[in-house]
């Protein structure tokens, strides 16, 4: 089994022309972990995992896997003395070459007999659910058979470390998920170190054994999927993974890590990790999974975490229908409900304090 890289950044940059990639970007990955790297285009997801790959040079800062430094001033390891291998969103496969020899071709600096090659090229396309088209041609194979092709070539060295370029981007949503667990379960057996990039939020916490949030070429936040999700840092990691609402008010209570604000006539009480005083301007951010219908006759007055509404729109997903309520204070997307709603019917919604989060307002309020 394979022994993988540990990867440690350290205040890595990287500009082209005026447009700077990575700024002082650091980080520090167990070997054999599976992390995520998410965040929008232009955060420097891609800039990171070509410049660990040596695909990319760092203007300033170092890179090491393991215990070798790889980039740093005139150190620059080529690619292929780095142990790893790499999976592209556009699969990167030789067009004239067949399945089975798009494999092997990773094992040629292998110095592997003929036979070897052979067989743990045959294993590996078994593995992938292609054992029948080792003939076939890249035009020949679909694109979640090209991309099966791709992760067979990565894995079948058996690298010390796997990197993947946004490899599900291309593929639609029912193959995304199949091939997301073949990619998780091989990754894993194989027990090289994995660094995964994507902008998809869901595809992160379904992988990821940790989770690194980037914005403008920094780490916003690093951590296991539950804390990122449950304990953002800052406003931009709870945006960027999931919300169902967003309201501004002013601190009336603060007190053992909740808060209580006045959106201005109701109350909204929230978790929050900051120090408020009363009058603070801040925002109350809902995760979709914090507000339900009350379905009891209640009296709003000043009960907090009661918001009057009318139902915009309603969505069904199978398991039940996803309702959009207008409140006088802002929307609420993702209202679940086993029932369907009709729309511009009046409701009270019930915001779970727990799936609430206030953070200071940075932005001028209009």
């Amino acid at each position: 089994m394979t022994t993988g890289h540990s990867i440690k950044v350290k205040h890595a940059t990287k500009s082209y022309g005026a447009l700077t990639a990575l700024n002082g970007f650091s980080i520090d990955i167990k070997a054999e972990k599976f992390t995520v790297l998410l965040g929008p285009s232009g955060s420097g997801k891609s800039t990171l995992i070509r410049s660990i790959a040596g695909i990319e040079k760092i203007d300033s800062g170092s890179i090491f896997l393991g215990e070798n430094e790889v980039n740093r001033g005139s150190i620059n390891v080529a690619p292929e003395k780095r142990n790893l291998a790499m999976v592209f969103q556009d699969y990167a496969l030789w067009p004239h070459l067949t399945a089975a020899e798009n494999v092997a071709y990773a094992l040629k600096r292998r110095k592997l007999d003929d036979h070897k090659v052979g067989k743990r090229v045959r294993d590996m396309l078994e593995r992938v659910g292609l054992g029948e088209k080792g003939a076939n041609y890249p035009h020949q194979l679909s694109g979640g058979e090209q991309q099966r092709v791709a992760l067979a070539r990565a894995i079948v060295a058996r690298p010390a470390l796997l990197l993947f370029d946004e490899p599900l981007s291309n593929l639609d949503a029912d193959l995304r998920e199949r091939l997301r667990i073949e990619i998780a379960t091989l990754t894993r057996e194989s027990g090289a170190t994995a660094l995964y990039i994507t902008h998809d939020q869901s595809e992160a916490f379904a992988l990821a054994d940790r989770i690194g949030v980037l914005r403008s070429g920094s780490l916003e936040q690093y951590d296991t999927p539950e804390n990122i999700y449950h304990n953002p840092s800052t406003p931009f990691v709870a945006r960027f993974t999931g919300l169902g609402g967003t309201f501004v008010g002013h601190v009336v209570e603060s007190a053992k890590s909740v808060v209580t604000v006045d959106l201005g006539g109701s109350f909204l009480q929230a978790r929050t990790n900051e120090k408020f005083k009363k009058k603070d301007l801040v925002e109350v951010l809902l995760r979709p999974t914090a507000s339900k219908f009350l379905t009891t006759n209640t009296k709003i007055g000043s009960t907090p975490n009661l918001l009057a509404g009318k139902v915009l729109d309603t969505a069904y997903r199978g398991r039940g229908y996803e309702h959009l309520v207008e409140t006088k204070f802002g929307p609420i997307s993702s209202v679940f409900d086993l029932k369907q709603r009709a729309r511009g019917t009046n409701c009270i919604i019930e915001v779970d304090i727990q799936a609430s989060m206030a953070f200071p307002l940075t932005k001028k309020v209009e």
